[in-house]
């Protein structure tokens, strides 16, 4: 038996709620609204799902210390808006090294974090919670038919495939199949920008669209999300899975789907605001728009069905017209290439089946591309098989620098692609990602110029090892960039 304190009284958590503890785990429940508390109390029944009762055995609370210590995991399930005060109100109470599993799905406009990110974030900056574990947990899994018993499947997702699958062990039965997955970032961006296509498919029954309409829109919207997904350095299969396609399915297609509902009520003339209020709960997909288009923008990628559904919903477009202009666009194949970097590095694994394949990284911004960069990036190919350059984003370079980088992102990936030495080009949005890039990829060496003596041979300790290079006699930029700055 487990003990699990949920974080949240809507639909989602009084379902799991009812169903871990019909697994025999003990279980606290916690809402910040005594009313809500209150209502859970004398009925035992939460007003959207009349049909599932809450178990006895449920403790109920709105006290931040009861539902938070002592507990082997901690469950996150409240609206995506409400997650970082959440995080920040129980920081507090919650001990270092706590597993935290998340089952908001969304995205922050603002700082482009996905929810676990927000989660990690939050409590962490006291510097005293170093050894947190954070699972993302997602998948086609409507709170109606989970709190009814009916079969469903979901994915554990966490960079440490130990903990995922803890987190599957504890959530498994009879009707609750529960995968595991190693790319957190992919899981949870499908699961925020799957309910903008969610409210495209409702935007589209609306108009008094068919079932043609809608699974064109299920195809293409995934095609897009994996489109930004894969130039985020997530793996493409997870677009295909459970976390992907299957929640897309569900979120399209299923009554229970309110940001289908509300789109459903956009087409057919309601404002975003009033079809909001008459679904009466948080409609996800309205607030991942503009995490999605900044996204979009900053990895040069084409998202013309997301785009327009930002612009019915956000700039007032006529959501009729709008179609008309979507089917309006240039003709284009369905087929479209894979990354060169993707594409080279499926041909080299049917190869060599991965086996005794040597996979070197290194980081950087590469901004103004030169000699020195391709020297490096030359001896950086002889040390092994596959080269993985993380590419710093346009964010992280203002972060790093204090200042934009001369070249957006796309054109440096583009250019860094063109070059032979180079396999995949993955972004770098943190200094704190260089574990998850090794596991993800595969990493035997790290390689970094020699102005950086010392700094990263802490990573040893990953099983990489950590190799400093001296530059190649070359052109310095700076001068370049600082007489560019003085002429701007």
């Amino acid at each position: 038996m487990s003990r699990i304190g949920i974080l949240g009284a809507g639909t989602f958590g009084v379902a799991l709620a009812r169903m871990l503890c019909r697994n025999g785990h003990d279980v606290t429940l916690w809402s910040a609204v005594a009313s809500e508390i209150e209502h859970l109390r004398r009925t035992h029944a939460h007003p959207h799902l009349p049909e599932a009762v809450i178990p006895e055995a449920i403790r109920l609370t709105t006290d931040d210390a009861t539902v938070c210590q002592e507990q082997d995991i901690l469950l996150f399930a409240v609206s995506s808006p409400y997650v970082r005060s959440t995080a920040a109100r129980m920081r507090p109470h919650i001990p270092d090294g706590q597993i935290i599993v998340d089952v908001a799905k969304g995205m922050e406009a603002d700082t482009l974090l996905t929810m676990s990110q927000v989660i990690s974030k939050e409590i962490r900056q006291d510097g005293r919670h170093p050894h947190l574990h954070l699972v993302a947990l997602s998948g086609p899994t409507h709170a109606e038919e989970v709190a009814r018993d009916l079969p469903t499947t979901i994915v554990s997702a966490c960079d440490d495939l130990t903990v995922a699958q803890q987190v599957q062990e504890i959530f498994s039965n009879t009707c609750m199949r529960v995968y595991t997955n190693e790319d957190m970032h992919g899981v949870e961006l499908c699961g925020a920008m799957k309910n903008i296509i969610a409210l495209a498919a409702g935007i589209s029954a609306g108009l008094g669209y068919g079932d043609n309409a809608k699974a064109a829109l299920i195809t293409r919207g995934m095609a897009e999300i994996t489109r930004l997904g894969t130039a985020m350095g997530c793996a493409e299969s997870t677009f295909r899975g459970l976390a992907g396609i299957g929640d897309l399915i569900v979120t399209a297609t299923s009554v229970h789907s309110r940001n289908n509902r509300a789109g459903t009520l956009i087409g057919q003339g309601y404002t975003p605001a009033q079809a909001t209020q008459e679904v009466g709960m948080v409609v996800e997909g309205i607030h991942a728009l503009p995490a999605a288009i900044k996204l979009a923008q900053q990895y040069g990628v084409d998202m013309p069905l997301i785009s327009a559904v930002d612009r019915v919903v956000n700039q007032g477009a006529d959501p009729a017209a709008t179609v008309h202009q979507l089917m309006s666009r240039q003709r284009t194949s369905e087929n479209e290439p894979a990354p060169a970097g993707l594409q080279y590095e499926r041909s080299l694994l049917d190869s060599k089946k991965g086996h005794g394949m040597k996979r070197v990284i290194t980081y950087g911004s590469f901004d103004l591309l030169h000699y020195g960069h391709i020297d490096l990036l030359r001896r950086a190919k002889a040390m092994g098989d596959y080269l993985v350059v993380a590419l710093s984003t346009d964010a992280y370079h203002q972060q790093k620098e204090g200042r934009p980088s001369h070249i957006p992102y796309a054109q440096r990936k583009a250019l860094l692609e063109s070059i032979r030495y180079v396999d995949l080009v993955i972004p770098e949005q943190g200094e704190d990602q260089k574990p998850q890039d090794f596991r993800e990829h595969r990493i035997h060496a790290l390689v970094m110029g020699d102005d950086r003596t010392g700094q990263f041979d802490h990573l040893q300790q990953y099983g990489v090892e950590v190799v400093y290079l001296p530059p190649a006699p070359a052109i310095a930029t700076t001068p370049v960039k600082n007489n560019q700055n003085s002429e701007g």
